[in-house]
This record gives structure tokens, sequence and C-alpha cells, in this order.
């Protein structure tokens, strides 16, 4: 059985829904969200989550996380003199490195 007990599945296929383990598709689920999973990658999960209600349910929590950090974080900046300072020091270490 899967760490994540959604409750699609038998117990004699190890909870998957259509062959994709639950824990997958859940560890997976953020690059859904970030759009950096391939094509065929994102017809698998999709398929999933439209046959499976525990992990739908958790998908939507994930994405309403994501919404919900976007929202309270952006447009804040960081103060002109601490950008200054690390680009002093990204240029310092990338002449290192150099």
């Amino acid at each position: 059985m899967t760490d994540f007990a959604c409750g699609c599945g038998s117990p004699e296929d190890g909870g998957t829904e259509n062959g994709v383990d639950c824990a997958e598709v859940i560890a997976e689920v953020w690059t859904l969200l970030d759009g950096e999973c391939t094509a065929e990658s994102r017809e698998r999960l999709r398929q999933h989550l439209e046959n499976c209600p525990g992990c739908l349910r958790e998908y939507g929590v994930e994405e309403r996380i994501k919404v919900l950090i976007a929202t309270k974080c952006s447009g804040e900046k960081a103060p002109a003199r601490l950008r200054e300072r690390l680009r002093v020091e990204i240029s310092r270490t990338t002449i290192i490195r150099g």
C-alpha cells in the first residue's frame, strides 16, 4: 500500500488508479501546478486526478496553497541595500568560481 491513503484502487493493485500510484501522483502535484511536467506526464496525472477523489482533493489543497502564497507574497521586494549586497556577493562567487 502507498503512504498516501486516498481510497482509490483496490488492495490487490496497491492503491493505484489505472496503474498510477497515488503517492507518485501526490509527489508530482507541484510539477503539474508549476507547468514543469511533460505533456505525457501531465495527461497521466490529470487522468488519475479525474478518477481519484482523494488525490483530486489533495491536488486542490496544494493548488490553494500555491494561490495563497502567490497572493500574499507578490509585490514584496527586498530593500535596495540588501539587493545590492546580494548582487555583489553573487558576482564575487561567480568570479571566484570562474
